[in-house]
């Protein structure tokens, strides 16, 4: 039996209770009230959902950067590499580099192959990463070609190439 719950306020049952009483179950029948209930939609502001637009946008910029472009530090069968080995990137980006496989690795900028006013030590990842998965990251500000290797494997041939435009 379908009831019409929206046109009534309350609904009227029968419910059956049994209880014991001195070992005798006894039942009786006791009226129960139910209220209705009643849908109400959702209503919102367009600027409270203009609010909750931009809190959501900026909650996921900051829990999550954004790369330019993710290098990573040995290849994925274990070759000796930076790869992508060369990539391009605007002005102000920033470049992750994670460490994949055949490490420990490195990332040190070349002196002589970055842009005049650059401090290519201060640019440089020397310290080694030794796990899988360490990050460094470099923010390029000045347009030019960086030249950077790995220190323990440059003579393998472990070297890359960022182009900052």
């Amino acid at each position: 039996r379908i009831l019409d719950i929206a046109s009534t306020t309350h609904l009227h049952k029968m419910a059956a209770m049994t209880s014991t009483f001195l070992g005798s179950a006894v039942a009786a029948k006791a009226p129960v009230k139910v209220a209705a209930k009643k849908a109400v939609a959702p209503v919102a502001s367009l600027d409270g959902l203009k609010k909750a637009a931009v809190v959501g946008v900026s909650t996921v910029l900051l829990a999550s950067p954004a790369f330019a472009a993710t290098i990573k530090l040995g290849g994925d069968n274990g070759e000796l590499g930076f790869f992508p080995n060369k990539i391009t990137v605007a002005k102000g980006e920033t470049v992750e580099f994670v460490n994949n496989k055949a490490f420990p690795h490195n990332v040190v900028f070349d002196e002589d192959n970055v842009p005049s006013g650059v401090n290519a030590d201060a640019i440089s990842h020397e310290d080694y990463l030794n796990g899988p998965g360490e990050k460094v990251t470099n923010k390029f500000d000045t347009p030019g070609t960086y030249g950077y290797y790995c220190e323990p494997h440059q003579g393998a041939g472990m070297q890359g190439t960022i182009i900052v435009q």
